[in-house]
């Protein structure tokens, strides 16, 4: 099988889980090797995103390492073969690695939730929004690659139709990311897309007592399963991508905690209209 100069997110992912089923089991890689009869070179590539392995081989690992659940197991099967090329390949070699990633989890999701304190989140923003956020970037990037990820990113808000719920402090609704104009676009864009069947806003208003939680912005992923969500934060050296089973029970509790102390949908939308009329 032909070896990868760059497995993307889901391969790697369909990686770690192999490498965690079989670490569960208690087995080195070169018992691992012996069970499919290849070289431990071959299962160190597999667990590494270098190169693939087949539904069949998949499914002899994960008997051999006694994984009894069966929804894993297949949804672990499904990322084995899947094939799909997305619209995002598209962009292959001429955006950071991050955002295709991005785009494949969102593909592959059952659903999304942010949680977002200083921006509006990416699948709610407008184009000009969108654009002054690139337009201010350090290192600064050429009007080329700004209108790139303009264009990225009004794209990937025009496939994402699962359920989607967005959590958002008020600094990020009254920060002016250009001027009046472009704010006041962007409050009525969120008021337009909370009323989508698929789309949940609610507000964190400032006054709200004691919330240091505001200060933890996420995107949360539902992954077919529970053991495939993801967690994705931005950082000083990029996009993290976090999947671990204590990171993501951590990541839910913070969610459910966020938005049972944020407004109800109804309240939200209020809130956001007076603040586009405050200005």
């Amino acid at each position: 099988m032909t070896t990868r100069r760059e497995p993307t997110a889901r391969q790697l992912r369909l990686a770690t889980e192999l490498r965690r089923l079989r670490d569960a089991a208690g087995l080195k890689a070169r018992e691992a090797a012996a069970l499919l009869g290849v070289s431990s070179v071959q299962i160190s590539h597999i667990e590494s995103g270098l190169t693939g392995v087949s539904e069949e081989r998949l499914r002899r690992l994960a008997s051999h390492y006694a994984c009894t659940d069966k929804e894993f197991v297949d949804a672990l099967a499904t990322m084995a073969t899947d094939r799909t090329r997305g619209w995002w390949e598209e962009y292959r070699g001429q955006l950071p690695t991050s955002f295709l990633d991005l785009s494949e989890l969102d593909h592959h999701a059952r659903s999304l939730r942010n949680v977002a304190t200083l921006y509006v989140p990416g699948l709610l923003q407008t184009e000009g929004y969108a654009r002054a956020v690139f337009s201010d970037r350090i290192p600064e990037l050429t009007p080329a690659e700004v209108e790139l990820r303009v264009e990225h990113r009004m794209r990937r808000q025009q496939v994402v139709t699962v359920p989607y719920e967005g959590v958002i402090h008020e600094a990020a609704l009254r920060i002016r990311v250009r001027d009046r104009a472009t704010s006041l676009a962007q409050l009525s864009r969120i008021v337009e897309l909370s009323e989508a069947d698929h789309v949940t806003v609610r507000v964190i208003p400032f006054d709200l007592d004691g919330f240091g939680l505001a200060a933890s912005a996420m995107t949360y992923v539902n992954g077919p399963v529970a053991q495939l969500d993801t967690v994705v934060r931005d950082a000083p050296h990029g996009t993290v991508f976090l999947d671990s089973e204590a990171q993501l029970g951590s990541f839910r509790k913070l969610f459910r905690r966020v938005e049972a102390m944020s407004l109800e949908p109804v309240r939200s939308r209020d809130f956001i209209h007076r603040l586009a009329n405050e200005l």
